[in-house]
This record gives structure tokens, C-alpha cells and sequence, in this order.
């Protein structure tokens, strides 16, 4: 049976997933804060309820657009699902002009926004608050057959009360287990890597991300950052687990971090059996979420105007009403008009380069096309397998990219 054309309706089941009005009445005040492969993401302020919410737009015109369409039906069915509190929530998906506006709450920014306007690593306890609420909307998708598969800093949100919420589903798996190769390289789990010549693999794959997004928190950046993806993913499959250093941190901390990486699944902890680790457990303050979200944001008010632009977004909010009090500024009108806003998200260099994701970080690698790829695959001659390269991370490298490995 043919697939049906992408945008259409007809069929019920379809037409069921998407709100019938128009969604340039419903939403006003639209700001850019983010953007990627897929499009942008807005900030943006529901004229019927007042209520400010996050929109992210995706086109589903051009190449591979019925490949597109299917992603949007396939991430709008995963977040229509998930009700928790550490799980982004999803308020509904609109269509206009070939263009899918998938709503959500709005949250300030990402872990990975956080150590990017401090350039320095988190504290422990404001590590240990974020694996607490990370490790808690897992065990909630783990508990519905779910996978994640791509944890990171850039992917864990916080809102303005301080809550931690899991986002970005557009790689998650529906079933468990699994065995497609589905992730961010740095973060990835080595049976994730191996798993089409290995088999299948389970939620654990997050719990070895958490592992890693820990080490992200702790040192500004995943182990093998220095390298190409390529590299990284060969060293993931092959080296002994990254550690944190024992003289930098607590006890309780490396041992958490060391059971996360457990190279061999089996020996690796479910998310549920995780939440009651020493580390995440330990005594702290109930506000220590608070004061970080306090702080960064007068960070964010000391940076300098390029920097400041860049990060306004975690400020969004406060500003907005500020302005809705004594009208908007010139910078402000720029915005409206599409101006600077999308300056706030530079791109990411890193051997090739990758547009970030609308909450920071790289956008996830597929073994197979979806809206953010091309086929540009390459051989790993250790694994003897190919791997397809996001095209929309190349930038303007117009040749293949050879990968030496050891």
C-alpha cells in the first residue's frame, strides 16, 4: 500500500494527532531560541491562555519529505504518550503552510546551556540534583518499553522551578530492545556501536549517556572531544571505560560515574536500581536547582553583548515580561522581524562541522536516513559496518572525510 502523501489527513488515525486550527492565531510573540537540522524553535506566548510554551517547527517540504513527515508522525505518537514529571510535556502539534508546529512547555535551557554561560564544571551536589531527575524520567520511559539513546547535557532541560525534563525524542525507540545505531557519537554506548554486528540493546544505553553526560557536567565536555566522530566511536568500542579523576571528585561521585559505564551491560545498572545510589541520595539542599538556574542567569546579565545574545534565551522569560510592561525594544523588534536571533546559536566546529541542536550539543548520528541525514557512509574497518554521516554537519567540507584508525 503506498504511503500517503505527506501533509495529508486522510487518514484518521492521522488527522487524530494534530490540532484543526490555525496556529498564527493561537500564537503570538514568537522568538527564535534555537535551531537545527530540522528548523527552529521558538519561544512563544499563547494568546487564549497567556501560558508561554516552547514551538518547534518542522518542514516537511523538499527532499526526503515524506522520510520528514514520518519522523514528525513518529516523535508527535512517542511525546503524546509520556506523562511525568522529568518528560518534556507535549501540548499538542499544529500544520500550517507544510510546516509542523509541535508544542511543548518552555524551559529556561539545557544542562549544556548552564556550563556554557559558567565556562567552568557544575558542583557536585547540582550534578547529583540533575542525575536524580534524569534517572527518574528514565525509569519512566524504561518502564514503558522506551529508549531515550540520546542523553546528553544539551538534551536534559530545566524549567524556571528548577525541574529537570528529558527532551528532544526525535531518536527514541519504541520498542525494546533494540537494534538500530541511533545516537550522538561522544555519548554513545559501546553496544549501541557494535549492535548490528552484536544484536540487540536495552534502556541501559542511557544509563551508559547519563554516564557520560556526568563526565560532560563535570570536565565541560565528553571523553574523546578531541577527536572526530568517527575516532571517538572506534575508541568507545574498543578502549576500557572513561573514568573521572579520583583526586577531583567524591568517592560516591567516580563510583556512581564507574557504574554507569560498565562496559558490559549486564554488569551495568538499570536507571530504576540507579535512583537509589548513594550518590544520588545523598543529602542537599531542596533548592540547589534554584540557585543554579539564580546564578546562571546573572551570568547571563554580566556577559558581554556577543555572548549575551547567544544565551539571552535562559533570560527569555524575565525579559518578555519586562517588556510586555514598558513595550518592546529595538532589540526586541529585530527579533520579531527574524533579525539577530538566529546568531544565538552559532555552529559547532568539530573536525566537520555540525549545526547544534536548539538546546546545544550535536545533533544525533542514524544508521539509517531520517530527516537529518544524507547517505554519506563510511566503513569502519574494526566494526565492518557502515555508518552514515549527518550531511547537514559538513559545512562546506566538499569532499569524503577519511578516517585513519589505529
Amino acid at each position: 500500500m503506498p504511503s500517503a502523501r505527506p501533509g495529508s489527513l486522510k487518514d484518521p488515525e492521522i488527522a487524530d494527532l494534530f490540532n484543526k486550527h490555525d496556529p498564527e492565531k493561537i500564537f503570538e510573540d514568537l522568538r527564535e531560541i534555537g535551531h537545527g537540522s530540522f528548523g527552529a524553535v521558538y519561544y512563544a506566548r499563547c494568546n487564549l491562555t497567556k501560558e508561554i510554551v516552547a514551538i518547534k517547527k518542522m518542514s516537511y517540504t523538499g527532499k526526503q519529505s515524506l522520510e520528514k513527515w514520518q519522523d514528525i508522525l513518529k516523535e508527535i505518537r512517542f511525546l503524546r504518550q509520556l506523562n511525568h514529571p522529568n518528560t518534556i510535556e507535549y501540548k499538542g502539534c499544529y500544520l500550517r503552510e507544510s510546516t509542523a508546529w509541535l508544542v511543548m512547555e518552555y524551559c529556561v535551557g539545557s544542562a549544556s546551556d548552564i556550563i556554557e554561560v559558567h565556562k567552568k564544571p557544575l558542583h557536585e551536589d547540582e550534578i547529583a540534583a540533575i542525575c536524580d531527575g534524569v534517572l527518574n524520567g528514565l525509569s519512566y520511559l524504561h518502564s514503558l518499553g522506551r529508549i531515550h539513546r540520546d542523553i546528553k547535557a544539551g538534551n536534559i532541560l530545566l524549567t524556571d522551578n528548577g525541574v529537570v525534563k528529558l527532551a528532544d525524542f526525535g531518536s527514541a525507540a519504541i520498542k525494546c530492545p533494540a537494534n538500530s545505531f541511533v545516537g550522538t557519537p561522544y555519548w554513545m554506548a559501546p553496544e549501541v556501536i557494535l549492535a548490528m554486528d552484536e544484536g540487540q540493546y536495552d534502556g541501559k544505553v542511557d544509563v551508559w549517556s547519563l554516564g557520560i553526560t556526568c563526565i560532560e557536567l563535570a570536565e565541560r565536555k565528553p571523553p574523546y572531544f578531541n577527536m572526530n566522530a568517527m575516532s571517538a566511536l572506534y575508541h568507545i568500542a574498543q578502549n576500557e571505560s572513561p573514568t573521572l579523576p579520583k583526586n577531583d571528585w567524591s568517592d560516591t561521585f567516580c563510583d556512581f560515574v564507574d557504574l554507569c559505564l560498565k562496559k558490559n551491560p549486564a554488569e551495568r545498572p538499570s536507571s530504576t536500581k540507579l535512583l537509589a545510589d548513594p550518590y544520588v541520595t545523598r543529602l542537599r539542599s531542596d533548592t540547589v536547582l534554584l540557585e543554579l538556574i539564580a546564578r546562571t542567569k546573572a551570568a547571563v546579565r554580566e556577559l558581554d553583548n556577543l555572548n549575551y545574545r547567544k544565551m539571552k534565551k535562559i533570560l527569555m522569560v524575565d525579559t518578555c515580561e519586562t517588556e510586555s510592561a514598558i513595550g518592546d525594544t529595538d532589540d526586541t523588534q529585530d527579533e520579531h522581524a527574524g533579525g539577530d536571533s538566529s546568531k544565538s546559536n552559532k555552529l559547532f566546529v568539530k573536525f566537520n562541522t555540525s549545526a547544534k541542536s536548539p538546546w546545544g550539543g550535536m545533533p544525533p548520528y542514524h544508521h539509517q536516513q531520517s530527516q537529518h541525514l544524507g547517505a554519506m557512509n563510511y566503513h569502519h574497518p574494526i566494526i565492518n559496518r557502515c555508518i552514515y554521516i549527518n550531511s547537514n554537519s559538513m559545512g562546506n567540507i566538499s569532499r569524503p572525510l577519511v578516517v585513519l584508525f589505529p
